[in-house]
């Protein structure tokens, strides 16, 4: 099925005076809370009762959001069964009665405000970087080259984390939307002060997907947000038809720890019900759990006392080192050094134990090379045949 519509007109928006801004933001703190529409060349109106949804968008795998059509002019997006958003096409009129629940989204979306970092590889990967204008991270906390590209150029600005949102420069670029991660509510008054400010905001939320392809497949709902369904479907197959034998294979009887050891010496760990124990199970392993140890709360990680880590996986067939808080490591001596008892390791004597780099945190669409890593891992590839696994020596 085809959802392409007619390509975006990209545009600029006419930067606000700083006295207006002033005047905006002592407006919103007392209370007032409508976005400004895109009403140039507006079609007759209609009401909300006469839209008829009457096309789903396939997914094979994500649960945590829904795409609906209305015709060639309205998609209402539903993330987390949640959050409703009814997405305008450019030109086309907001319908009357829309509830006051849903949140009104207008094309086209070419000046986004991006907190969540895990969405920057979906626009990446869609060629739609453009669209983002602002950014909840500094230049050199990316590692996705075109955003990298796109800071130094100018092209993209650093607005503030998501909790100290620089406001008026997100006024002054004429902010359309902002994705925000699920830290946003740990900071529920700068959520209410950017709706407030007219700002709609979307709250990524793939991390809930149950298994690593429902994450991939969230390219899908940036597409439906830029007219690009098609070519996220082309981008997502391809992905899935390189683990496609994979996903065929037996399990290999082969055991894999995930972990990293903190500064306090304990050794974090991923509970069974993670997305990366899914992909290690996925890509043939028996992921080494320590889940009789975790308390039950909806966190993904646990920490545990080396002895405990000791017990379940010095037999491990494959450790694989998780680099994202404390930097990578290239060495065996250098995870000894962080706890002598490492040595007694199964897969550090035989020398399987890989550090995952840190670009993978950033790399959504990729999750599929995570699989084929180890897989590959599990079935003693080359070492030039791995993506975010390095092996240490």
């Amino acid at each position: 099925m085809d959802y392409v519509t007619e390509p975006r007109r990209l545009r600029r928006r006419r930067r606000p005076a700083p006295l207006l801004l002033l005047l905006i933001l002592s407006l919103c703190a007392c209370g007032t809370a409508d976005a400004p529409a895109k009403t140039d060349g507006q079609t007759a109106s209609i009401s909300w009762d006469e839209l008829v949804f009457d096309r789903t968008m396939p997914l094979r795998y994500a649960q945590q959001f829904t795409v609906e059509y209305a015709g060639e002019s309205y998609k209402r997006i539903t993330i987390n069964n949640d959050r409703v958003y009814l997405l305008v096409a450019e030109g086309a009129a907001v319908p009357d009665g829309t509830p006051s629940g849903v949140t009104v989204l207008h094309q086209p979306l070419d000046q986004i405000y991006l907190v969540a970092a895990a969405a920057m590889d979906y626009f990446d990967k869609l060629n739609a970087i453009d669209c983002i204008t602002l950014s909840g991270k500094k230049q050199s906390d990316w590692y996705i080259q075109r955003a990298k590209d796109a800071m130094d150029s100018g092209a993209l600005v650093y607005a503030g984390k998501y909790s100290e949102p620089d406001y008026e420069l997100i006024l002054s670029q004429g902010c359309d939307l902002a994705v925000e991660n699920t830290m946003i509510y740990h900071s529920p008054a700068v959520l209410e002060q950017l709706e407030r400010l007219g700002i709609p905001v979307l709250v990524e939320t793939s991390s809930y997907e149950t298994l690593p392809m429902g994450r991939m497949e969230w390219i899908k709902l940036y597409a439906a947000l830029l007219d690009k369904e098609d070519e996220a479907e082309a981008l997502f197959n391809e992905k899935m038809d390189s683990v496609a034998d994979v996903l065929e294979q037996q399990p290999t009887g082969k055991t894999v720890a995930f972990f990293y050891i903190t500064s306090s010496g304990a050794v974090n760990v991923r509970k069974s019900t993670d997305y990366v124990a899914k992909c290690v199970a996925i890509a043939g392993g028996d992921y080494v759990s320590f889940d009789e140890s975790a308390e039950d709360n909806a966190q993904s990680t646990i920490n545990i006392q080396m002895e405990s880590f000791y017990h379940g996986a010095v037999d491990a067939d494959v450790l694989i080192y998780n680099s994202i808080i404390d930097g990578e490591l290239h060495t065996l001596d250098e995870l000894v050094a962080l706890d002598p008892l490492m040595a007694d390791f199964k897969a550090v004597k035989s020398g399987n134990v890989w550090c995952l780099t840190k670009n993978f945190y950033q790399e959504s669409l990729e999750l599929s090379d995570l699989i084929l890593d180890v897989n590959h891992a599990l079935n003693d590839a080359p070492d030039t045949a791995f993506h975010f696994l390095t092996r240490m020596k």
